[in-house]
């Protein structure tokens, strides 16, 4: 009922910049928050940036609540920021208004290489 698309990723090489987008659609009825976190190979996921704050000066989050989307400008990048970046939302669905669960996208590839 709820689905998450992001886009964007690619190969870029050191010191380059992406956009990446994420895009909520469904049944939505409101959505809390929307979070960009990143897994490399053989690593954890991690959490790279938030609505509210980012880690990192590179990472710039931005949300346009109209088109339920979220973005992710990151700037300078680096080899070690090779990861699949996964979107991650808080949403409340008009099936269960009461209740926030998380959605999570499929993941969009990104890879810094020369």
């Amino acid at each position: 009922q709820v689905q998450l698309v992001e886009s964007g990723g690619g190969l870029v090489q050191p010191g380059g910049s992406l956009r990446l987008s994420c895009a909520a659609s469904g049944s939505i009825f409101s959505i809390n928050a929307m979070d960009w976190y990143r897994q490399a190979p053989g690593k954890a996921r991690e959490l790279v940036a938030t609505t509210t704050s980012s880690g990192s000066t590179n990472y710039a989050d931005s949300r346009d609540n109209a088109k339920n989307t979220v973005y992710l400008q990151m700037n300078s990048l680096k080899p070690e920021d090779t990861a699949v970046y996964y979107c991650n939302a808080e949403i409340r669905t008009f099936q269960d208004m009461h209740i926030r669960s998380n959605y999570w996208g499929q993941g969009t590839q990104v890879t810094v290489s020369p």
